[in-house]
């Protein structure tokens, strides 16, 4: 049994939760003005602030004179900051995002002193497969975390290995991480449970240290907890005060034997709140946006602007790592707390779409008025399609895309717009108003390219592009006042457009590159480089892939290798009476699958894109009843759309669901039969493809649901379904069918009696805003049927096309001029090589100056990857940037990747 005990003050501080973060931000800055007295006081007093450093950010904030108070007690080891900015949910951001959470929280604990070099992850609900990895690329050696270690760990450590076979040691926190608390709640008798605990729990420590985490949320430790503890102390077990890392470096064994490999996310000592994928869809919807927006950002800033912009990308990631925390994004707070989130990532989106458009102005510049520019952001070469607003051709007349070298492509025609945007009669007095419409040449957001004057009647033509010379407001006024004056009474003011359409146009796009186009009309047609798209009256197709429709409105997909896939988009509906933090069935449930009508409308037939709506009316329940364990009788007619669609050349059917949800405490899920029952399905995600079975570890107080998250793909058997957002899905049916949640909609943070949850996970507090009532829900993913599964079907790269739309813009340069010709920018090849970052690094922080490649070998085979761009020099980081190697290189770079490794280099 262990003779010594280690007592680790500190806090776990949720920024926000079920008060919003100024709220629990007021408590932070009392409880640290509380610390920091006490460590001034009491020498032998330590404190760990919860391993994230906005705590002390958000304190600082307010609290800004005592800034030396706080590095003085970081560098005499006394207060542990850091190493993360927040301590967030690993499965509901990117993994880029995690690696961005590092590097700031570690740069910003390094100019206050120093980090703790300790991966410290206490609450976080399970852990992602690559999470050692990322901490050893790091530098850092230590992990300490509470939630989802299997069963099989007995000790109080064990090594925890990466896919790719990077280790860190990690301490297990199995009794969480407030264990010290019942030894304190005596103060006089600390002596006496300190002695119960360690021999309730020796099996565990094995001759080291007791670990006891003397802390707890949203408040600091009592002030005399340091004198307690000396009084406490004995020759018979003598108690040390120290901080995470001092315990880990000083007090304990690195030697370890067991070990875990992977993901962690065994319910067996601690619940892991699984519901928390799927509750409040948009606030992942917004992580996916922003996460995507401020990606597509640095890369077209890194590769195609003379603008440093990072001071903008810096607080755009910032916001995006704020509401990454386990309390923000996983959408268990409060409605006021979640609407916070909502608009700190929309925030994050914004700032980060001002640095992109700006980025791509300068490219567009050098493009004609009249044509567009288009940019790439993934690193090989596709052909994409992109809707631009033309100008209508005549009827008879056919729509060409010409591109920089002359090459033509075919235009589809979407819609067409009204030519006449007003048509107004007013008094001859009244003109002058009309004319404060126009501010120099723009009216109702497009430009005057020319007017018409006569007695009764002003007509102006509107174009986007005007074509006429020059236009003076004063010269139309003054001939405006004089017609006014010489033909008094009624007059006709008509505003035309020219004819505009919106066009869909098939362009090649160079790897990480800019392209540009202009469409005209033309006598002649051309063809498409592929098969054609086509629809008939329930079947799309593109010679890669066929899709149709069947009776019951599901899908039957066919793909490439002759897969198929039958009753696609089976939807199943049932009731939910558990919270935000798991589901749980009404223990009368009951579910609706079967639609009441059915609509099939073809709505394009091609050739560059075909469509089609597929409309299923529901009658589902209104709400649960008043006891909670029986879906009402009330129902709920419910029209469900699913937009079908094939695109020329793509091996994949997108498909989307949008219907307004009228119905409280139920849960949605979009089903896909499999051909052959399966025992496994693997998702990707952070650096990662994650293989799982068809049940969960539990031996808790959380009955483990097989309910499981994916990032980018899901893959079962021969169906991998490729996702625009983090999401939830799960094996039923013996393994027969893949059922991906689309809608959770709940009541309650928390529910005190949950029949699959032992114990609260919070205070039983209204949310009505987590019932989404009154929201249109909406999601997109697409379907790829192939026999080899996902790496078959090359799941990596497609899923990157499938979320990394290409960049339009309208050219800014005079109309008619020569168009530029088209441009890559930085190319990557190498099978599935997930490129996760493209940005430039400089400036007084960095260590290394130059264009920052992330690269991860999402694969468990060795590969080598060919980098090609403009640079002569190659200088191998680690992951918070610190130089590893440099390599003279002259604009090729060949890599060798181990099996899952990430590998991040700067280019200059």
């Amino acid at each position: 049994m262990s003779d010594s005990a280690v007592f680790v003050p500190h806090f776990h501080w949720d920024r926000e939760w079920y008060e919003p973060f100024q709220v629990f931000r007021h408590r932070l800055v009392a409880a640290l003005d509380t610390v920091l007295e006490t460590a001034e006081t009491d020498p032998d007093f330590r404190f760990t602030v919860d391993g994230q450093l906005a705590a002390i950010e958000d304190y600082l904030e307010m609290r800004p004179e005592n800034r030396d108070r706080v590095v003085a007690l970081v560098r005499e080891g006394r207060l542990a900051i850091g190493p993360w900015l927040i301590l967030l949910d690993e499965f509901l951001c990117s993994g880029e995002t995690i690696v961005r959470n590092l590097q700031m929280g570690w740069t910003a604990a390094e100019e206050l002193g120093g980090a703790m070099p300790v991966g410290y992850l206490p609450d976080m609900f399970g852990h992602i497969a690559q999470m050692p990895q990322i901490l050893a690329r790091a530098g850092i050696e230590h992990a300490a975390l509470w939630r989802g270690v299997p069963g099989s760990v007995d000790g109080h450590a064990f090594n925890w290995r990466a896919p790719d076979g990077s280790q860190v040691r990690t301490e297990f926190l199995f009794d969480g991480y407030d264990n010290g608390l019942d030894v304190l709640l005596i103060p006089e008798q600390i002596g006496r449970a300190l002695n119960d605990y360690a021999e309730m729990t020796a099996e565990r420590w094995g001759g080291d240290p007791v670990l006891a985490m003397a802390g707890t949320d949203h408040n600091a430790p009592d002030p005399q907890l340091a004198s307690w503890l000396r009084r406490a102390s004995g020759e018979e077990r003598p108690i040390t005060v120290a901080t995470l890392d001092e315990y880990v470096r000083k007090h304990v064994r690195d030697e370890v034997s067991a070990a875990v490999t992977g993901e962690l996310r065994s319910h067996v000592r601690g619940n892991i709140l699984p519901g928390v994928l799927s509750v409040r869809l948009g606030l992942k919807q917004r992580m996916a946006l922003a996460e995507r927006t401020i990606d597509h950002a640095e890369r077209m800033n890194a590769l195609w602007s003379r603008r440093d912009d990072s001071p903008f990308l810096r607080l755009a990631w910032h916001k995006i790592i704020e509401s990454t925390a386990h309390d923000s994004v996983v959408g268990s707070g409060t409605d006021e707390t979640c609407d916070q989130v909502a608009a700190r990532l929309a925030e994050a989106a914004q700032t980060a779409r001002a640095v992109r458009d700006a980025a791509l102005a300068e490219p567009a510049a050098l493009v004609p008025s009249d044509g567009h520019l288009v940019a790439n952001p993934l690193p090989f070469d596709r052909t994409a399609l992109v809707e631009v607003d033309v100008v209508a051709p005549p009827e008879g007349t056919a729509l060409l895309a010409t591109a920089a070298d002359g090459s033509t492509a075919p235009v589809q025609l979407i819609s067409q717009a009204p030519t006449v945007l007003a048509d107004e009669r007013m008094d001859a007095s009244q003109l002058e108003r009309v004319l404060r419409r126009i501010h120099r040449r723009e009216l109702f957001g497009r430009l005057i390219d020319h007017y018409e004057l006569t007695a009764g009647e002003l007509v102006f033509h509107l174009a986007e592009v005007p074509t006429s010379g020059p236009f003076d407001l004063l010269i139309l006024r003054r001939e405006v006042a004089e017609a006014a004056a010489a033909h008094p009474g009624e007059w006709r003011v008509l505003t035309l457009e020219e004819a505009r359409a919106t066009a869909l146009v098939p362009v090649d796009v160079p790897a990480s590159g800019l392209a540009s186009f202009r469409v005209e009309p033309s006598e002649t047609t051309a063809s498409t480089a592929s098969v054609p798209a086509t629809a008939t009256d329930r079947t799309l197709a593109n010679g890669l892939v066929e899709v149709t429709v069947a009776a019951d409105g599901t899908l039957d997909i066919t793909g490439q290798d002759g897969t198929v896939l039958y009753g696609v988009g089976r939807l199943v509906d049932g009731g939910d009476r558990g919270d935000s933090y798991n589901y749980a069935p009404p223990a009368q449930d009951v579910l609706v699958s079967e639609p009441t009508e059915i609509t099939v409308e073809v709505l394009e037939t091609g050739p560059l894109r075909s469509r089609l709506s597929v409309t299923r009316v529901y009658e589902w329940p209104a709400a649960l009843s008043a006891d909670r364990d029986v879906r009402g009788d009330q129902v709920v007619p419910t029209p469900v759309e699913t937009l079908v669609e094939v695109r020329v050349g793509e091996p994949f059917v997108r498909v989307s669901t949008s219907f307004l949800n009228r119905s409280a405490d139920h849960r949605l899920r979009f089903h896909v039969p499999l051909p052959e029952p399966v025992t496994t399905s693997a998702s990707a995600g952070q650096f990662a493809v994650t293989e799982r079975g068809l049940t969960a570890e539990g031996g808790w107080g959380e009955y483990p649901l097989p309910t499981f998250p994916a990032g980018s793909f899901v893959s079962a058997g021969v169906a991998t379904v490729l996702l625009d957002h983090s999401s939830e899905y799960e094996l039923v049916g013996d393994g027969t069918e893949l059922a991906i949640t689309l809608l959770r909609a709940i009541g309650s943070i928390s529910v005190n009696i949950h029949p699959l949850r032992d114990e609260p996970a919070a205070s039983e507090i209204p949310v009505p805003g987590a019932q989404d009532l009154g929201m249109r829900i909406e999601n997109r993913f697409a379907v790829v049927p192939s026999a080899s599964g996902w790496r078959g079907a090359h799941a990596v790269a497609l899923a990157e096309e499938f979320r990394g739309d290409v960049l339009v813009t309208r050219g800014t340069g005079p109309a008619l001029g020569q168009l530029s010709p088209d441009t890559t920018g930085l190319r990557v090849d190498g099978k599935d090589v997930l490129v996760s970052a493209v940005r430039r690094v400089g400036g007084e922080d960095a260590q290394v100056a130059g264009t920052e490649v992330r690269l991860t070998a999402m694969s468990d085979t060795a590969s080598t990857v060919r980098v090609t761009g403009t640079f002569t020099e190659a200088t191998t980081v680690d992951l918070l940037g610190r130089p590893l190697s440099r390599t003279p290189v002259t604009d090729v770079l060949e890599l060798g990747l181990g099996p899952w490794e990430i590998h991040t280099v700067v280019l200059r």
